[in-house]
């Protein structure tokens, strides 16, 4: 692919943008675009000092409406020109969304635009997807900490992640500062270059599980046994499910882990997705579209349905719907060392990239 194009967007904007599925020209006759190079100027100009931006990389090829190199305000660069969509720029365009934050100053620097393969895709999306939700974050060596209010008790919402050179003491040190007033310590430890980290930390009593990212094409034809629900309507065997997994689990950290995923619904198209069984609930996924890429989570057939297909028919009508909303790709994250990993792979999935989820209680 070309370098992208990049949109500037608040993450409200960008939910309003998944919902309509397009972004539309408003307070001038284009969707106002920028090159990597430029992109500073106008986030300084629009949004200084604001903590929710978002760039969102868009493809090229996929803009789908006339795209013309125009000059922009008087005290920008005179030779500059900038790129203006003249017409509807369909989300299905957008190949990742990147969180973009202001310096001290409230003033915006050139952003790092990662390479958009499957595995920049993936990761640019995951973590862009916390920081969308977190109420609060942090820099810290080597990343960024977040938290979200409503849910203390998840540890995926409030943790470390990181992807920059940093040691274990460092971790732990910013885990302290950072995760103050949680009754854990958690960090996310994105690429082969950290998995040291990770070993030392589990060297000094974290719990360390080793994941890898993985994704497949979006698209084709499932069985249709799908249907399409809420967390409202699933909550009462979401919950359950919970207490049955976490023995001793309390009715508020129920609450919270059920109450993140309403956060996620405000910032990205969340789907449930569920199968049923002669009227009883067997199967669930959540599906999540964020432009072309796709993320499905939280795959679970109840023990009275394993081994009857359902695990299939609901990853294929997840992949199949992922395409029809405009993905071309569709991730996911599994344990490394578990038999869901294989599962996937057997079913067209891709390992992409590493990683490993630290934790300490």
């Amino acid at each position: 692919m070309t370098i992208p194009l990049l949109h500037l967007a608040t993450t409200a904007e960008w939910r309003a943008h998944l919902a309509a599925g397009a972004i539309r020209p408003s307070v001038a006759p284009f969707v106002h675009l920028s090159t990597p190079e430029q992109v500073h100027l106008p986030a300084t100009r629009l949004f200084a000092g604001r903590g929710d931006l978002l760039l969102l990389a868009l493809d090229p090829d996929r803009v789908g409406v006339d795209v013309r190199f125009e000059p922009g305000l008087p005290e920008d660069p005179a030779s500059m020109r900038f790129p203006h969509a003249y017409g509807p720029v369909p989300t299905a365009a957008v190949l990742a969304v990147l969180a973009y934050r202001p310096g001290p100053d409230g003033r915006y620097a050139p952003p790092a635009v990662p390479v958009l393969d499957a595995a920049g895709r993936r990761t640019a999306n995951e973590l862009s997807l916390l920081r969308r939700t977190a109420t609060a974050e942090t820099p810290v060596a080597g990343g960024v900490a977040v938290r979200l209010a409503a849910a203390p008790a998840s540890r995926q919402h409030n943790q470390l992640v990181l992807d920059g050179p940093v040691d274990a003491a460092t971790v732990e040190a910013e885990a302290d500062r950072t995760l103050a007033g949680l009754d854990h310590r958690a960090a996310l430890l994105r690429g082969e270059a950290l998995r040291p980290t990770a070993e030392d930390l589990r060297a000094r009593g974290w719990r360390v599980d080793p994941l890898v990212g993985m994704a497949a094409p979006a698209g084709g034809t499932g069985p249709g046994r799908a249907r399409v629900t809420d967390l409202a309507a699933l909550r009462a065997v979401h919950d359950a499910r919970w207490r049955a997994e976490v023995p001793g689990i309390d009715d508020d950290a129920v609450r919270q882990l059920s109450e993140r995923h309403a956060a996620e619904e405000a910032v990205t198209d969340q789907r449930w997705l569920a199968i049923d069984v002669d009227g009883t609930l067997a199967a669930t996924c959540i599906l999540r579209v964020d432009g072309a890429t796709a993320e499905i989570d939280a795959v679970n057939v109840e023990v009275p349905f394993r081994r009857r297909g359902l695990g299939d028919a609901l990853l294929a009508d997840a992949v199949a719907l992922a395409g029809a909303a405009g993905c071309d790709l569709v991730t996911l994250v599994a344990d490394a060392e578990d038999h869901p990993r294989r599962w996937y792979a057997r079913r067209g999935f891709r390992d992409t990239d590493r990683a490993w989820s630290a934790t300490r209680t």
